[in-house]
């Protein structure tokens, strides 16, 4: 009789392990792709044992954990040490990691160099690179070197500077005839799936429909295979402005400050720790001692 380790209330043996061609399966049936991202150990254990398909360890965490003002300054070696977080706790989702900006855009070799080091030394399962057409060839390397690749066009956060802020994109013809080529484009290069951001409902259906990966959106409208939400978002843990995709689910923030008001509060009334909460010598060891301070005061009499 084997032991069943059980994870999220369900025998681990009754969740396999998500792959990426569990992905493209669901599509294929028609059946709705969950995504997260998370950043360290205990989150990602819980997006995990909830059950969500895939984790992605986005460059997000330059803002929502490490405090930046946007994706651009995050390192390879800040996204490497959160991927190995991530991979520590998680059984079953699919782990991806996001390739920071500067990571692959100068050179192909080097892109692939980093895209190995998220699998070697951190344990990621796939990488997620912003960009259409023009990163088709580093796509292709990528996958050469055995590792599947993400593909995210549309509102892609690392060219924020070069589309003048964070901006719907799509909103013309132009607009949405680059994205459609941009997505074929990815699609024939092989990717497993496409994140699509920032983009008008109507045109995430239109390359949802005309591509073979999936399609996981965020601000992309109900037609997309997937959908994706960044974890600090729906449990308002960012301190910044909701944006119009964003469905909050908690309010962790709320519950945190009144846990971390009402330990001040305890702490500052005497009434934590109380007696059950402290440790106490063994009965005989507290006798000896009392007997101890005993001696010494009739000593100093």
């Amino acid at each position: 009789m084997s032991i069943t380790s059980f994870n999220g209330g369900q025998p681990q043996s009754a969740r396999p392990k998500v792959t990426t061609l569990t992905i493209q399966e669901k599509k294929q049936r028609r059946e709705p792709i969950t995504c997260l991202t998370a950043y360290d150990y205990a989150t990602s254990r819980l997006v995990d044992e909830a059950g969500i398909d895939m984790i992605l360890v986005g460059d997000s965490l330059a803002q929502v954990v490490l405090g930046y003002e946007n994706t651009l300054p995050v390192t390879m070696e800040e996204m490497l040490h959160h991927t190995r977080a991530v991979r520590r706790a998680v059984k079953r989702a699919l782990v991806i990691a996001d390739m920071p900006f500067g990571s692959y855009h100068d050179d192909t070799k080097e892109g692939v160099r980093n895209a190995v080091r998220f699998v070697k030394e951190a344990g990621a399962e796939a990488v997620k690179l912003e960009g259409g057409q023009k990163r088709v060839e580093l796509v292709e390397r990528v996958l050469d070197a055995e590792i599947p690749v993400m593909g995210h066009i549309g509102l892609t956060p690392q060219s924020v500077n070069k589309m003048g802020g964070f901006k719907v994109q799509g909103k013309d013809l132009a607009g949405i005839e680059q994205l459609i080529k941009d997505a074929i484009a990815l699609d024939r290069a092989g990717v497993f799936s496409i994140v699509l951001e920032g983009v008008p409902r109507e045109v995430a259906a239109m390359i949802t429909a005309e591509v073979n990966a999936p399609t996981i959106g965020i601000g992309a409208g109900p037609e997309c295979d997937g959908q994706v939400l960044v974890f600090h978002d729906i449990l308002n843990l960012t301190f910044a402005p909701k944006a119009k995709f964003v469905r909050r689910y908690a309010d962790a923030a709320a519950l945190i400050r009144g846990a971390v008001e009402q330990f001040k509060s305890d702490v500052e009334a005497g009434s934590y720790p109380s007696d059950e909460e402290s440790y106490h010598l063994p009965r005989e060891t507290k006798a000896e001692l009392e007997t101890l301070l005993l001696r010494k005061v009739a000593v100093g009499r």
